[in-house]
């Protein structure tokens, strides 16, 4: 049994715990407001989808919205809650045409790819407007923690790179196309539950949402 076949029937089964319905909320605030940086987008395909938990997401906000996944165990749990088109292929060489969607968002899977700036510039080919991204942020209590327990016992954690913002914004920049093609804008969100404000532009949060917006009118970021 591989180690997606071990988790995959219990991964959805997360965003029912109390914490996991909260990251969720959270996490979704975040990609809603970077999504208000577009111009109408239609379409997006996430790339690393899982389950599909938040493909389903995109879709029930309006978006046509496709998965994609590498994993036949995930996707087998996706086809299971059904709702949303899922396709299997590889982030390096994604199945479509140039610009067949609006957007592509990776939630929770650039930290787990072993090459993530070629992964991004394929995103770029397929995406008209530009990227989103949600990210496990290295420079979070909650990050340092999910690295702290590696040490200790096996986590779904273990193969992953965390990023902080800085390191994210400069990945960005650095893939092929993506240098001078639009703005990169980013907030993060799980903070600790004392933490007054949802989310904010401070680079310690536990969840970075970032955008690059490419391919339409930018829009003037809120204060």
């Amino acid at each position: 049994m591989t180690f997606d076949e071990r988790i995959a029937p219990h991964y959805e089964a997360r965003y029912e715990t109390p914490e996991g319905r909260r990251a969720a909320e959270l996490e979704e605030a975040i990609i809603c407001w970077l999504l208000k940086g577009f111009s109408q987008p239609a379409s997006v395909l996430e790339v690393g989808t899982g389950t599909a938990h938040f493909t389903r997401w995109l879709s029930d906000e309006g978006l046509a919205a496709v998965g994609l996944d590498l994993s036949t165990a995930m996707l087998a749990q996706a086809r299971m809650l059904d709702g949303v088109p899922l396709v299997q292929g590889d982030a390096l060489r994604l199945p479509f045409v140039d610009g067949a969607f609006d957007l592509v968002a990776f939630v929770a899977t650039l930290e787990f790819l072993e090459q993530p700036r070629q992964a991004l510039a394929e995103a770029l080919r397929v995406a008209r407007f530009g990227l989103l991204l949600g990210v496990l942020n290295r420079w979070s209590l909650l990050g340092l923690r999910r690295r702290l327990a590696g040490l200790f016992r096996h986590t779904v954690y273990d193969a992953a790179h965390f990023y902080g913002v800085g390191e994210l914004r400069r990945l960005l920049w650095s893939v092929p196309n993506g240098s001078g093609r639009g703005r990169v804008v980013w907030r993060t969100t799980l903070f600790p539950r004392w933490w007054p404000w949802p989310q904010a532009r401070l680079p310690w949060g536990a969840f970075i949402g970032m955008a690059l917006i490419t391919g339409n009118r930018v829009q003037k970021e809120e204060r």
